[in-house]
C-alpha cells in the first residue's frame, strides 16, 4: 500500500464512526481527490484479496472499517463487541413507516399503525435514529420525521435510496408474522430488510402524502414530552380510539 493508503487506514482504524471523503481528503491536504480514492480503492482491494476478517464499507454517508459478516456471531458470542441495541417490533415497524414515508407526522403514522405512537417516536428519536425535519402545513403544523446519519449506518445503507423497493418485500411479508420478537438491529443488508417488511403492506396501501395536515395540533417536540420509556421493548401502546 502507498503511504496515502496507510494513513486513511490508520484514521478509519481509530474512529469508531464512518468518515466521509472530504475529511478523510483533510488529512493530507496535498492529495487530490482522485488520490485520495485511489487510495480507498487500493485499501478495499488489500482487505478484499489477501482474505481479510474486515472489510472497508461506504456506508452512512462515509467510510468505515467492520467486521465481515461471517465472523460476527461468533465475536458476539465471545462477547468481544458491545452488542447493538435492540428494538422492539413495534419500534422497527414505526422506524419502517418512518424511513419510506418521510418526511411524515406522528398522526400519519398511528393511523397507519392504528395504534398511538407517542412513546415509540421518541424512544427511536433518542436512539439518534430518526429527528425532527420540518413541520408540515395546517392546523397546529405538526412536525415532520425522518431518518437519520444513524440510521444509514445502523443498518449498513449508503443512502435511503438502497432501501428494499417495497414490491421487493413481498417473499419477506410472508414471513412478517415471525417479527413479534425484538430484533437486534445489526449493520447488514438482512436488517433493513426485516425493519421495512414489517410495515410494508401497510405503508404501500397508504395515501402517498408525506404531510399530515389534519394531525393533533399539541404534537410536542421531543424536548418538550415527557420521559419515554426506558426499552423499546415497553413502547407499544394501546389502540387510538
Amino acid at each position: 500500500m502507498n503511504s496515502l493508503a496507510k494513513l486513511l487506514e490508520a484514521a478509519l482504524f481509530a474512529s469508531p464512526r464512518p468518515i466521509p471523503t472530504d475529511e478523510l481528503a483533510a488529512l493530507d491536504p496535498e492529495s487530490s481527490p482522485a488520490a485520495v480514492q485511489a487510495a480507498l480503492d487500493e485499501l478495499r482491494e488489500h482487505y478484499d484479496v489477501d482474505g481479510h476478517g474486515v472489510e472497508l464499507l461506504d456506508v452512512g454517508g462515509g467510510w468505515q472499517v467492520l467486521t465481515r459478516p461471517e465472523y460476527t456471531e461468533a465475536i458476539e458470542r465471545a462477547q468481544m463487541a458491545v452488542r447493538p441495541a435492540r428494538l422492539s417490533a413495534a419500534a422497527l415497524e414505526t422506524l419502517a413507516i418512518i424511513a419510506y414515508r418521510q418526511p411524515i407526522g406522528r398522526a400519519e403514522v398511528a393511523e397507519i399503525r392504528g395504534v398511538d405512537v407517542g412513546a415509540v417516536i421518541r424512544s427511536l428519536h433518542e436512539r439518534g435514529l430518526i429527528d425532527v425535519v420540518g413541520r408540515a402545513e395546517g392546523l397546529g403544523r405538526p412536525l415532520l420525521y425522518g431518518t437519520t446519519a444513524q440510521f444509514l449506518e445502523q443498518f449498513a445503507l449508503r443512502h435511503l435510496e438502497e432501501l428494499p423497493r417495497v414490491d421487493e418485500l413481498a417473499i419477506a411479508l410472508r414471513r412478517s408474522g415471525d417479527a413479534a420478537e425484538p430484533a437486534d438491529v445489526a449493520p447488514a443488508d438482512a436488517a433493513s430488510t426485516a425493519a421495512a417488511s414489517t410495515a410494508a403492506a401497510s405503508t404501500a396501501a397508504a395515501p402517498t402524502d408525506a404531510a399530515a395536515p389534519d394531525a393533533a395540533p399539541t404534537d410536542a417536540a421531543p424536548d418538550e414530552t415527557p420521559a419515554a420509556v426506558g426499552a423499546a421493548d415497553q413502547d407499544e401502546a394501546a389502540p387510538s380510539t
